[in-house]
């Protein structure tokens, strides 16, 4: 899958690249408490990323793989406000 930002009433949360459907619907059920850390009554929903976070994601993923880390194992970051 491409990289998928998760929104929490509307507004993004992080930016992820699942490796499939029922990747992404895990990552949103066992990370509730992590997206709806400040908003418990929160709506989760999630979209494509758009450039700029796409230009995100690829920062972290370069990072990641400048300590020696494989793409495989990088899954995603957080998007500040």
């Amino acid at each position: 899958m491409l990289p998928t930002t998760i929104l929490i009433d509307d507004a993004p949360r992080c930016v992820v690249r699942p490796t499939d459907t029922k990747d992404l619907n895990r990552f949103i059920r066992n990370g509730k408490g992590f997206l709806l850390a400040e908003r418990p009554e929160g709506k989760i929903t999630h979209r494509a990323a758009t450039e700029t976070e796409m230009g995100k994601w690829r920062s972290g993923l370069a990072l990641h793989k400048a300590w020696g880390g494989a793409e495989e194992e990088f899954f995603g970051l957080p998007l500040s406000d």
